[in-house]
């Protein structure tokens, strides 16, 4: 059970020698890993997704890397061990290159070597790498494996749990934007119609207000002296 629990994993191995390139892969597929191996720097970044040297050049793709590249878009990589020591882009330009993807960055990476300089070893440890192996590679290295493997595997979970959750709420903003344009002129027409009966009213109040001025007007001339009855002063009485 513990076996077909590791089966899961997929490690991708990286050395330009035959020899310890095949060592390395019997380990791995003896700890019932998924291994896939490549022979240089160059084709594990292409194997990733990274389709471009140490410089940042465009590579040109060859047909093995192409079948593996297929067989990646279905196949998840849960942890890169590289030999230091390669012509070209070496384990620690690899190593660099990883950990500056936004994509690739939660990777472990494990770096192998012939060589135990403790500067080197101190260099990729600090620059991100899980482990530093001395070759030749043991069994007992590759248990240690496990622990980096799990941790990213409860990473990679959590992260993904997180998506999961922020998805219904995109949904709900995205299902909510199309109302937006509608809500506005919908906005705009009801302050359109406050507007109208402001108006409206105060129409009416200055209509009201010549009316009454009108009406006041003619209730003074009415009671104007002026508009009293007529005097018969040019008449007398007969006697």
């Amino acid at each position: 059970m513990g076996m077909a629990a590791e089966a899961q994993f997929h490690v991708l191995a990286v050395d330009d020698s035959v020899i310890d390139r095949k060592m390395i892969e019997r380990l791995l597929k003896v700890s019932s890993y998924q291994v896939t191996t490549v022979d240089s720097g160059s084709k594990a970044l292409e194997f990733l997704g990274l389709m471009g040297d140490v410089h940042g050049n465009p590579t040109i793709q060859s047909a093995s890397v192409s079948s593996h590249l297929h067989h990646h878009q279905e196949v998840e990589v849960n942890l890169i061990i590289t030999d230091y020591c390669m012509p070209g882009m070496t384990g620690y330009d690899l190593l660099k290159k990883i950990k500056e993807s936004s994509s690739l960055k939660d990777i472990p990476v494990v770096i192998m070597s012939s060589e135990n300089v403790p500067s080197r070893i101190n260099r990729c440890l600090e620059d991100g790498a899980e482990e530093f192996f001395l070759k030749p590679v043991r069994l007992s290295d590759v248990n240690r494996l496990k622990p980096h493997l799990l941790k990213s595997k409860f990473k990679a979970q959590q992260q993904q749990q997180h998506l999961e959750q922020q998805l219904p709420q995109q949904r709900e903003l995205e299902q909510q934007e199309p109302d937006q344009p509608q809500q506005k002129q919908q906005q705009q027409q009801e302050k359109e119609e406050e507007e109208m009966e402001s108006i409206e009213q105060k129409v009416d109040e200055q209509e009201q207000a010549v009316q009454s001025s009108v009406k006041r007007k003619i209730v003074e001339e009415s009671l104007s002296p002026e508009r009293t009855r007529p005097r018969y002063s040019g008449l007398t009485m007969a006697s």
